[in-house]
């Protein structure tokens, strides 16, 4: 750094004022360090030789500026009280400490930022216009709901009950206002149709990951027969209705969309709040969809039915040349951001749901369809998931045993056997044939109930 000093630049002959001046004037100097000891105060509050001018000519300058930047006061010396002494005219700024030892390294680094302009915590570049706020954005009754839910079940009301089936009942009829309007002439960009739907739907995501959180959080029952419900009464939005005789298989990826992450959340959430009994029956029920979907003959469903292709994703990869192995899972991480639930613990949901899926399939001889599109970031995550790290204690893998489909650990290792990438009974899944990830990192098997 260049630095201007008196001691180097004022020589005998030279105008000291117009040294002085010249930090304000010249722009050359882009920085000015106020360097603040006890005399340097005493002198700059007395107005006391050069000090005392330096502080006439300086401080109408820093007055002025309520942004000021140029100006820097940087503590050398500390009272008693450990407060730097700082002049009338600097009282009220930021100043950075180099007074003591153990914090100079640190706060030298901040120094040099500052001379640079390079902060340690710079801020982030504007994101988009959320979609919920532009013209279209959908407006569904169910905020005076899901508030009286969530009053209601913190205060333990005997009538929460009724109010989160009045809200789950709201949101599930609001429904068919999610739904896009084909448009045969825009068929090549119905892709940004299904994006710009499921951002409208953010807020609405978010009031129920408070509805669900607030329940596994205040409540001991556990009772998930309602959201059960909730998702019998949405899954049919996924599929062609019954009324509609023309249609492509991109028309309803919204609702494929919305009912997937909501899913992905119930049971993130519950297992947030170790409520595995709920998660269990979460996934070990059917779902009742009667003769709502396209194929009548299995009127109960598992759970993976809430899992479906979304052909628009995949050809908005292709349309926008954006090379990505899962816009779907970019598209959650991206929407992670603002839902209270770490991106780490909707990967540890879609794990569980994936392995169980994966497993009860094999035994019952049906296709898995649950496919973790969020694990194609695990390599980010590598240490094992929470609840397989805690379940070194024996009593806790006894907990989370149902959730893996297996009821000891001889069995849970000997399941590994059936997973592969090739020719395996399960296959693991792949992004692009190569990207995968270590089922033994994932559930800590090594060290499963080893503990007491």
């Amino acid at each position: 750094m260049d630095v201007t000093i008196d001691k180097w630049d004022l020589r005998e002959g030279h105008d000291a004022i117009a040294f002085m001046e010249k930090m304000v004037t010249d722009p050359e100097i882009k920085k000015v360090i106020i360097v603040l000891n006890r005399t340097y105060a005493e002198k700059a509050d007395g107005r006391q030789g050069g000090v005392g001018t330096e502080t006439q000519i300086i401080s109408p300058e820093i007055y002025a500026k309520e942004d000021q930047n140029k100006f820097c006061g940087v503590a050398s010396e500390v009272g008693e009280d450990g407060k730097p002494f700082t002049p009338a005219f600097y009282r009220s700024r930021i100043y950075i400490n180099l007074s003591q030892g153990d914090i100079y390294a640190t706060n030298f680094e901040q120094l040099v930022r500052w001379v640079y302009d390079k902060p340690a915590h710079p801020k982030p570049a504007l994101g988009k216009r959320p979609e919920y706020l532009d013209d279209h954005a959908i407006q569904l009754p169910t905020r005076s709901r899901a508030l009286r839910a969530i009053d209601q079940i913190k205060s333990g009301s005997p009538q929460a009950t009724i109010a989160l089936d009045d809200y789950l009942t709201m949101l599930g009829d609001s429904f068919e206002e999610l739904r896009i309007a084909r448009d045969k002439n825009d068929a090549n960009t119905f892709d940004d149709a299904v994006v710009q739907s499921v951002g409208a739907f953010l807020p609405y995501r978010d009031e129920f990951i408070t509805v669900i959180s607030t329940l596994a959080r205040y409540t001991s029952i556990d009772d998930d027969t309602l959201i059960r419900r909730f998702f019998e009464k949405v899954i049919p939005f996924t599929q062609r209705p019954k009324s509609v005789n023309s249609w492509q298989e991109w028309d309803f990826d919204n609702f494929k969309f919305i009912v997937h992450e909501l899913f992905l959340y119930t049971v993130a959430i519950f297992l947030k709040y170790e409520r595995f009994g709920a998660v269990y029956r979460l996934m070990s029920q059917g779902y009742y969809v009667g003769d709502a979907m396209d194929d009548n003959r299995q009127t109960m469903r598992p759970y993976n039915v809430m899992r479906g292709y979304m052909s628009s994703l995949k050809h908005r990869n292709q349309r926008l040349k954006l090379n990505r192995l899962s816009v779907l899972a970019d598209m959650l991480k991206e929407r992670a951001h603002a839902s209270g639930i770490p991106w780490h613990g909707l990967m540890q949901a879609d794990f569980v749901l994936w392995f169980y899926d994966a497993l009860t399939s094999h035994r019952e001889e049906r296709d898995p369809r649950w496919w973790p599109e969020t694990l194609v970031f695990y390599a980010e995550y590598a240490p094992p998931f929470e609840i397989f790290a805690r379940a070194e204690s024996q009593d806790y893998f006894k907990k989370i045993m149902p959730l893996i489909a297996v009821s000891t650990k001889p069995e849970l290792v000997e399941s590994f056997k059936l997973f592969g990438t090739q020719n395996a009974p399960i296959h693991l899944p792949t992004w692009d044939y190569f990207h995968t990830f270590s089922l033994a990192n994932a559930t800590n098997i090594e060290k499963l109930a080893t503990k007491p």
